[in-house]
């Protein structure tokens, strides 16, 4: 192997160009089957409820409804990253406090 150069598993490699792999990450996750535009949607109290109700339906998910609808959330939270307008970004933060207090964990 040449110096510099390592391998890097099929399932490890960046996206096409022009893709991005967190986009892939939400369409296919195995986490949750969210609603359409839920991240876009006004109101906190809108995200968390539509989070809850995906992960109490899911069939796809691996953990519990609590931890897939929270991952799901601070994932799309952390790779908006820098890009997220600050009330965005507020908004997001706010679905976090009233999820929990939808699944009783304040």
């Amino acid at each position: 192997m040449a110096t510099g150069s390592r391998h890097v598993p099929a399932k490890h490699k960046r996206a096409a160009p022009g893709g991005k792999w967190s986009a892939a990450v939400m369409q296919r996750s195995d986490a949750l089957d969210l609603e359409q535009g839920v991240f876009a949607k006004p109101d906190a109290a809108a995200i968390a409820r539509s989070l809850k109700r995906s992960a109490e339906r899911s069939r796809r998910r691996k953990a519990g409804p609590y931890q897939s609808a929270m991952s799901m959330l601070t994932f799309y939270i952390n790779r908006g990253g820098r890009n997220l307008p600050a009330r965005r970004k507020q908004v997001l933060q706010q679905a976090k406090a009233e999820l929990r207090r939808l699944f009783g964990r304040d």
